[in-house]
C-alpha cells in the first residue's frame, strides 16, 4: 500500500545534485512502474511517466524537478577538501554540517570550522564565503588523494527527521516533495477515469537554469501544464509566508494562465481542498517559467508546497500538504474534457 511518508523518505535520502539526477530517475522508474503505462525521457535526462487517458490524446504535463543543491570538489590541500557551489548552497548553514564526498567510494565528512578563539574580531562578524569552506574526511592526505579527485560531488548527509504532527525535515525537500505529490496524484488516478493523457515529468537541472523543464516541455508538447515547486512558509523573517498544513499555494501572476488558475480554484472548492495564494507579479523562477514559453506557448499553472528553511539541510514541511496537492491534481485531471483547450484560448480581459 502506498505510503506518502515512506516514499518521500526514499526520495529525499537519495543523493542527486544538478546534472547528476540519475539515482532519482532510477528510483522513480521502480516507484512509478505500476502507475504509468510507459516511460520516456529527453536527452538531458528528465524522466517522463505517461499515463494514458480515455480520450483523444490531449496532454497535460505535470513537472517537478529531481535535482538538489550540492557542491563539487575544486581542490585538495593536505587531505582537506575545498569546494565549488553547484547550485544554491548557502554557506551560512553549511558550517559544521555532515556531508558525503562521492569519490571512488563514498566518504563521510564534516564541514570544518575555524575555532572562534583563532578568529579576528572582524572575522567573527561575518560568515565565511563558499571558497573558505573545508571538508574534513578524517583520513591521511595520501589516502584522500587516492579516493577523491577534482570534480567529485559533495552532498549533504541529512536523513529525514520526523517532527511532531505530520511535519518532516530533510535535505532535498526542494523539490522531491513535489515529486511525491505527483506520485500521490498517479496513485489516486489508478481508481479514477480521466480523458486526457498525463505526462508526469521529473525534470533535471532546475536549480541551475530550468533546463530540464525547457527540454521536457519541447519533447512532450503539452496542451497545458502544471509545474510544482516549493514555496516560502511562515517562519521568523519571512513576510507573507504560507501556513504549513493548510494546503498548497497557487501561483497568481503573469507566469500563470488566468483561466487555468481559475479552474484549479473551482476544483479545489468543489472537493473541499484547502489552498493558499502565492502572489508572483512577474518571474516565478520555477519550471513554470520555462514551460510557459516552450514552442508556441503552453498555458501553465504553478502549485507550491509550503516549506520552511529552504535551501538548507533541514527543509521542513507538512506531509498533509503533499497529499492535498496530489488530490487537487488528480481531481483537476479528471475534470478535463475536449472543450478545455478552447476554454483556455479565450483569454479574459480587464473590465
Amino acid at each position: 500500500m502506498y505510503n506518502p511518508k515512506a516514499h518521500l523518505k526514499r526520495l529525499v535520502e537519495t543523493h542527486a545534485p544538478s546534472g547528476y539526477e540519475t539515482p532519482v530517475a532510477e528510483l522513480l522508474r521502480d516507484e512509478w512502474a505500476a502507475l504509468v503505462d510507459e516511460f520516456a525521457s529527453d536527452r538531458l535526462g528528465s524522466l517522463i511517466g505517461i499515463k494514458r487517458g480515455h480520450g483523444g490524446g490531449r496532454k497535460i504535463m505535470l513537472a517537478a524537478h529531481m535535482d538538489e543543491i550540492g557542491l563539487m570538489v575544486r581542490e585538495i590541500v593536505d587531505g582537506f577538501v575545498f569546494v565549488h557551489r553547484i547550485s544554491g548552497i548557502d554557506p551560512r548553514v553549511m558550517l559544521a554540517q555532515p556531508v558525503l564526498v562521492h569519490g571512488k567510494r563514498v566518504l563521510p565528512g564534516v564541514v570544518a570550522t575555524m575555532p572562534p578563539h583563532m578568529l579576528t574580531a572582524s572575522d567573527r562578524k561575518h560568515y565565511p564565503p563558499i571558497d573558505a569552506l573545508v571538508v574534513d574526511l578524517g583520513l591521511p592526505a595520501r589516502e584522500v588523494e587516492q579516493i577523491v579527485q577534482i570534480g567529485d560531488l559533495v552532498t549533504m548527509d541529512a536523513p529525514m527527521i520526523e517532527l511532531k504532527g505530520r511535519l518532516a525535515a530533510s535535505k532535498a525537500m526542494d523539490d522531491r516533495a513535489c515529486i511525491a505529490a505527483i506520485t500521490t496524484c498517479l496513485e489516486l488516478l489508478r481508481g479514477m477515469r480521466h480523458e486526457w493523457d498525463v505526462y508526469a515529468a521529473a525534470t533535471v537541472q532546475e536549480e541551475v537554469g530550468l533546463r530540464g523543464a525547457t527540454t521536457a516541455a519541447n519533447h512532450i508538447q503539452p496542451d497545458c501544464a502544471i509545474a510544482l515547486d516549493v514555496g516560502f512558509a511562515e517562519q521568523p523573517g519571512v513576510a507573507n509566508g504560507a501556513r504549513l498544513g493548510e494546503g498548497p499555494q497557487l501561483g497568481i501572476g503573469a507566469n500563470f494562465h488566468p483561466k487555468l488558475v481559475k479552474r484549479l480554484q473551482e476544483v479545489a472548492a468543489y472537493h473541499d481542498i484547502g489552498w493558499q495564494h502565492d502572489i508572483m507579479p512577474a518571474r516565478s523562477g520555477t519550471d513554470a517559467w520555462a514551460i510557459q514559453v516552450a514552442r508556441a506557448g503552453v498555458p501553465t499553472a504553478l502549485l507550491s508546497i509550503p516549506l520552511r528553511n529552504m535551501h538548507s539541510p533541514v527543509e521542513t514541511l507538512d506531509i498533509k500538504d503533499i497529499e492535498r496537492c496530489g488530490r487537487l491534481l488528480a481531481h483537476f485531471i479528471c475534470a478535463l474534457d475536449d472543450d478545455f483547450v478552447e476554454y483556455l484560448s479565450l483569454l479574459p480581459a480587464l473590465d
